[in-house]
């Protein structure tokens, strides 16, 4: 024998005997398993591990890893799953699967906690836009903290797979500047207390809903959803019949809303245009059309206008093109809805039903939703236009007219919205995550739902059992409330902002297994997006100490409203969590305390007196109300904190009679 073979027939023999693999067959080949299982990845420790990918139908797939090894056979449309035993922190481990002649190595794993980090654009305002960024960006080397970015996409319908190529990557500069700051401070602070490695998974879409994260069959519990999910369903299958389902529906509330007139159908290719005005021809964010109306206007406005076509170009399959809408659209041809989409960058493009088009003049009416910054349909006008299958094109360039809406109410959204839409980036960005071990879950989203904040409870529960349902067990849910934004208000008043935190306190009271981060006091007046997610990161990391981690002595948050009663002295607010004693800042006493009668809008301030753990409240001579209210306002000043430094955050509670012992 060459003793030139006699290495290779060893590397042979030693891999049958380990492995069972016949020699030819060492090359590796990826695919076997899921992508989140790469190079670099945490997996939950102290709990079995949930393994799984894609295989030949019915063929054996063998797993190692560290001393373990299991089999299984891969379902009829090839998908494999099996589970490991639970393991303690530590690594690294190398992950190996084996399915017939392909092997695929998985390298550097640590065993650790693993936190998903979701939500809407503060959940994913990155490193680089924080205080003090370009230091904190140079000082991040933490190669026990492991990132991991879900790729933004949305569907229709529940995916098991990414949109895009994904990689776990150790925290260093390169990796951590266009990450998640909430989520990376967190993981930084929490590991000074927790020394294991932390795997953060970001998935978060700037404007979402909670409804855009929530699943279709958890949605179908909710009230008023049978509808717009039977549409979405529509809507993988016929997009045109489900656009034009989803505008009559649209049509119905814009007659019977609270400001609404029956006869009222700007969609009307009829409709007449003496109450509408030209509109500039380079179109553009009407806040800089020079009408004072709309110089600082979010809300509704209409567009209009109209393209005359020859009998052949009517007769031929057309899409209707339009430029980018900031930031949601709904739009008809001929009185037909033809489509909707939600978008601030995206251009529009809605396929044409045959025979919708006409010879002679056609109508292409554009409702522009926009709720923050710019609005308005891109321009100029030339950028509109109707696409022939023969690939001519029809510009939009005759005269467009507008009409500002000036309702307040927030219409219906179509359901195939990307982050507006309902189930859609849960399927798109929660469901490929399929059962992988977590250790907890961190949700930091409100700011798109503060137009309905007394629904949001519910909405956030429905969420938090969608996902715990999903993840197999009864996952930690730590909660950052809502920061302050807007100006402080001059007197009492309601806010959508402060109902949604409410919610939110309520949600988490009820739950053990919840925690609240309170942000009321760290947000900014002028800035949706508030820098300073070090403090947020901070005090998630205590909450979680608290809840998931179970640190004795340690306060969950800030101080905590238990009761409120009437006393000799007023009406006392007794609270809990208070780590030493009340204290306050900026003024003799704590203000932004609220007394309210039973009925809305009836709220005064009231003068404050502070104990150790409670504040007294000082009653007008007609009584003290059946509510207290503390911050109550989108962007509040709030001064009551305890000897920790911690908040008080706002809450609302009722009063109730005689004096509460503790």
């Amino acid at each position: 024998m060459s003793a030139c073979l006699r290495p290779v027939l060893l590397v042979c023999l030693m891999t049958v005997l380990l492995w069972a693999l016949p020699c030819w067959a060492q090359e590796e080949a990826g695919g076997l398993l899921h992508p989140l299982f790469q190079d670099h990845a945490v997996l939950q420790r102290d709990e079995p591990v949930s393994v799984w990918g894609q295989a030949a139908a019915g063929e054996r797939v063998s797993v190692r890893f560290a001393d373990q090894t299991r089999s299984t056979h891969a379902a009829p449309r090839g998908r494999w799953q099996l589970h490991l035993r639970a393991m303690p922190a530590g690594g690294p481990h190398t992950l190996v699967v084996r399915a017939g002649q392909r092997l695929q190595s998985v390298r550097d794993l640590q065993m650790g906690d693993v936190w998903l980090c979701a939500g809407q654009s503060n959940m994913e305002l990155p490193v680089w836009r924080t205080l003090n960024a370009s230091s904190e960006i140079a000082a991040a080397t933490h190669p026990a903290i492991r990132l991991f970015t879900v790729p933004a996409a949305a569907a229709v319908t529940s995916r098991t797979g990414f949109q895009q190529d994904v990689a776990w990557k150790p925290a260093s500069p390169d990796t951590v500047r266009d990450f998640s700051a909430a989520c990376f401070y967190f993981a930084r602070e929490l590991q000074k207390t927790v020394n294991v490695p932390i795997g953060l998974i970001h998935a978060a879409w700037g404007g979402s809903r909670i409804e855009s994260w929530t699943s279709a069959g958890a949605l179908r519990t909710q009230p008023g959803m049978d509808f717009p999910l039977q549409v979405l369903a529509l809507y993988d299958r016929d997009p045109e019949k489900a656009a034009a389902q989803w505008g009559a529906h649209w049509q119905q509330w814009w007659r019977s809303r609270q400001d609404g007139v029956e006869a009222d159908m700007p969609w009307q290719a009829s409709l007449p245009t003496t109450d509408w005005q030209a509109a500039p021809t380079q179109l553009g964010a009407w806040e800089r059309w020079g009408d004072p109306a709309l110089a600082d206007y979010n809300g509704m406005v209409w567009y209009r206008t109209q393209v005359s076509l020859s009998a052949a170009q009517a007769a031929r399959a057309a899409s209707l093109e339009l430029a980018p809408a900031d930031e949601t659209d709904i739009t008809w041809v001929n009185g037909v809805a033809v489509g909707s989409q939600y978008g601030a960058g995206e251009p529009r493009r809605y396929p044409l039903s045959p025979g919708l088009l006409k010879a002679g003049i056609n109508t292409v009416v554009v409702n522009v939703l926009d709720t923050y910054g710019d609005g308005g349909l891109s321009g100029p006008a030339t950028a509109h236009a109707l696409r022939f299958d023969d690939g001519s094109r029809v510009p939009l360039d005759a005269a467009w007219h507008y009409r500002v809406v000036g309702s307040s109410q927030a219409p219906p959204l179509a359901p195939w919205h990307a982050a507006t839409g309902l189930a859609t980036l849960y399927n798109g960005m929660i469901a490929p995550l399929g059962d992988y071990g977590l250790r907890g879950m961190v949700w930091y989203q409100g700011e798109s739902n503060t137009a309905d904040g007394r629904a949001y409870a519910a909405k956030l529960r429905g969420l938090r059992d969608d996902w715990r349902s999903q993840f197999g067990r009864q996952l930690p849910l730590l909660v950052m409330q809502l920061a302050g934004y807007g100006p402080p208000p001059q007197a009492p008043t309601e806010s959508d902002w402060a109902q949604l935190r409410e919610a939110q306190r309520q949600v988490v009271k009820e739950d053990p297994h919840a925690g609240l981060v309170v942000a009321i006091d760290i947000g900014d007046a002028y800035d949706i997006h508030p820098p300073n997610k070090q403090e947020l990161g901070r005090r998630l990391a205590r909450v979680a100490r608290r809840v998931v981690y179970g640190a004795p002595g340690l306060a969950t948050s800030g101080p905590t409203p238990v009761s409120a009663s009437s006393t000799a002295g007023g009406l006392k607010v007794v609270f809990d969590n208070v780590a030493g004693q009340l204290l306050t800042t900026g003024a003799n006493g704590p203000i932004g305390f609220e007394l309210c009668d039973a009925d809305v809008g009836h709220c005064q301030y009231a003068e404050a007196t502070l104990g150790a753990a409670d504040v007294v409240l000082r009653c007008p001579a007609a009584g003290c109300g059946a509510r207290v209210r503390y911050c109550w306002a989108d962007g509040p000043v709030c001064t009551l904190r305890d000897s920790s430094g911690a908040p008080a955050g706002p809450f609302e509670i009722s009063v109730t009679a005689g004096e509460v012992q503790r």
